[in-house]
């Protein structure tokens, strides 16, 4: 755990980046239950990091401005009794959710028009159902 956390590629921050806070878990336990702090709280500040480019960080803070508390993201984990394996789940969400959010945008649409053919298709069975539908219908008197 001391090489960083691997976002991506080209993308790694710097382990003294990442700020650790440790608590008890809630919820049912064993007979370590009020001793153990397996709760587990992984902080980055997004706003003053060096590990991302300016557009990255730029792109980083707009896209979780609702998670960010003064520019610092919080990821929790408590789903596990180790402490190991919460700082591991940790560690992976938090890089999912930069993966994310530095992610580049999907690329935009071009519209096109559609083919005569499946023009003609749609126009077919929009008749044959509306046809369909027709018979349904009680029979004429006459």
């Amino acid at each position: 755990m001391d090489s960083g956390l691997v976002v991506r590629a080209g993308v790694v921050i710097p382990e003294p980046e990442l700020a650790w806070r440790f608590s008890r878990s809630s919820g049912p336990g064993g007979q370590s239950v009020n001793t153990t702090d397996s709760r587990v709280e992984l902080s980055f500040d997004v706003s003053s990091t060096t590990a991302l480019t300016d557009v990255l960080r730029a792109r980083a803070l707009e896209r979780l401005r609702s998670r960010l508390v003064d520019g610092v993201l919080t990821v929790a984990a408590s789903e596990h009794k180790s402490q190991w394996r919460n700082r591991e789940a940790a560690r992976t969400r938090l890089a999912a959710l930069l993966r994310d959010a530095i992610a580049a945008p999907p690329r935009q649409r071009r519209p096109t028009k559609p083919s005569r053919s499946s023009v003609r298709r749609r126009v077919d069975d929009k008749k044959r159902r509306g046809e369909t539908k027709r018979l349904r219908g009680r029979p004429s008197e006459g």
